[in-house]
């Protein structure tokens, strides 16, 4: 775990040392420098350059966006401990190997959840007014009015939402001022949540769909939202429904829609899509943009000047405390739950040395540690460590643990599966 940097000459500590592997905002570069950390910028590592760059820098932390960060470049990075996603998905991250090399894997969420809904409602706009279409008939010199003056409108139609999280509250919020109906679907969403938001509870997907004119997607990706959106979903949307996707392409099953697109005349606005470039910039070879009626953006619902200092200020929030407290706040690998099954509670004299004498006796005991607290009481002349164990110490090894120099008392108690 990585130390504070220390202002002592006397008492020096090697500084964090950050990979900047993407683009990011200055005042989070400024943030982490202002932290005392060594901090490597570079943006333009090529996708197979990740591990080397790491390797090369040292770096106990790794900051991205949108780059992909694989479990070869993971193995690579031999001092990595963190990995900061500088936004809300993190499906680009090999999150399974970097749990099994112990780096934290954290993100930013909510922190672009106003710039995400504002590009879904401007693409709900273009697919509804078909602006877009427009725009490219003015910029040919042609004036055809006559064509564009049809829209359905948007008040008292019903905006359905997929996943109710900070981004899908957001458009929710948005379609009630254009005063349309709202109804949602997400996994966890309760009657009541969706009440206190002013929405209608649907309970699954494909009611949502019968009673939608437009739908919103906003779901993390990941294998339970994988073809969430798919024949079946389709197969119940109303004829000439509006669908936009701001979350990820994998959400969405692309041969479904392009059917839906053909047989039903569906609009689409897309922010992201099945094939993406890896980088910035690249070719674009996903076939559903050429599909009549779908309207597309380079995946920047994030992108605004708003949504990027805010996640440039939560990424330094994350770093610092790691860097001085050791604790991630908002990490997503750490598990839910351990194969513990006793609590060790030793209280002891806050002295060095105490804390070796058990982990030596349980060591010894091929028992093994799986979570552990050590709680200092005020004045600090005395702790209590509660130590979570795959298995029971005899009594033989807890009167050893009890005569350890400084120990005050040993207990030990069972810990509840979790059902």
């Amino acid at each position: 775990m990585p130390a504070p940097p220390s202002k002592s000459s006397s008492n020096p500590v090697a500084a964090t040392r950050v990979l900047i592997a993407d683009k990011l905002e200055t005042s989070a570069v400024d943030g982490l420098r202002a932290l005392g950390c060594e901090v490597t910028v570079q943006p333009d590592v090529p996708p197979d350059g990740l591990g080397s760059a790491l390797s090369q820098s040292g770096a106990e932390v790794l900051v991205v966006r949108g780059r992909k960060v694989d479990g070869k470049s993971i193995e690579q990075a031999k001092n990595l401990s963190l990995i900061v996603r500088a936004g809300a998905g993190y499906d680009t991250i090999d999150v399974v190997a970097a749990s099994r090399r112990g780096v934290f894997v954290a993100n930013c969420p909510g922190k672009n959840s106003i710039a995400v809904a504002e590009l879904a409602w401007g693409l709900i706009l273009s697919c509804d007014r078909r602006i877009p279409d427009q725009t490219a008939e003015l910029r040919a010199g042609r004036w055809n009015k006559k064509e564009f003056a049809v829209a359905q409108g948007l008040y008292g139609r019903t905006l359905g939402i997929v996943g109710l999280g900070q981004i899908g509250q957001e458009i929710a919020r948005r379609g009630i001022a254009f005063g349309m109906k709202v109804a949602a679907w997400s996994r966890t969403l309760t009657e009541e949540r969706a009440e206190a938001i002013g929405a209608t509870y649907c309970s699954n997907i494909v009611n949502l769909a019968k009673i939608s004119d437009v739908v919103s997607v906003s779901v993390a990706a990941n294998e339970e939202t994988a073809s969430l959106i798919g024949d079946k979903f389709f197969a119940a949307l109303r004829p000439g429904a509006i669908l936009v996707n701001t979350s990820r392409g994998s959400v969405v099953d692309s041969n479904a829609m392009a059917a839906a697109i053909r047989d039903k005349k569906l609009r689409a606005g897309l922010d992201v899509f099945a094939k993406e470039p890896s980088g910035g910039t690249g070719a674009f070879e996903d076939p559903i943009v050429k599909e009549p009626g779908v309207y597309g953006t380079h995946h920047v619902g994030a992108s605004t000047e708003q949504a990027q200092q805010a996640v440039a200020a939560e990424t330094v929030r994350i770093i610092r405390e790691y860097v001085q407290r050791g604790q991630v706040p908002n990490c997503v690998n750490r598990a839910a739950s351990t194969p513990a099954t006793t609590l060790l509670s030793v209280r002891h004299l806050n002295r060095p040395g105490v804390l070796a004498h058990v982990f030596y006796t349980l060591g010894q005991a091929k028992i093994n540690v799986e979570e552990m607290e050590n709680i200092i009481y005020e004045g600090h002349d005395a702790a209590l460590a509660r130590i979570h164990l795959d298995s029971a110490p005899t009594p033989e090894q807890l009167n050893h643990i009890a005569r350890g120099e400084h120990v005050l008392a040993v207990s030990v108690s069972q810990i509840p599966r979790r059902t």
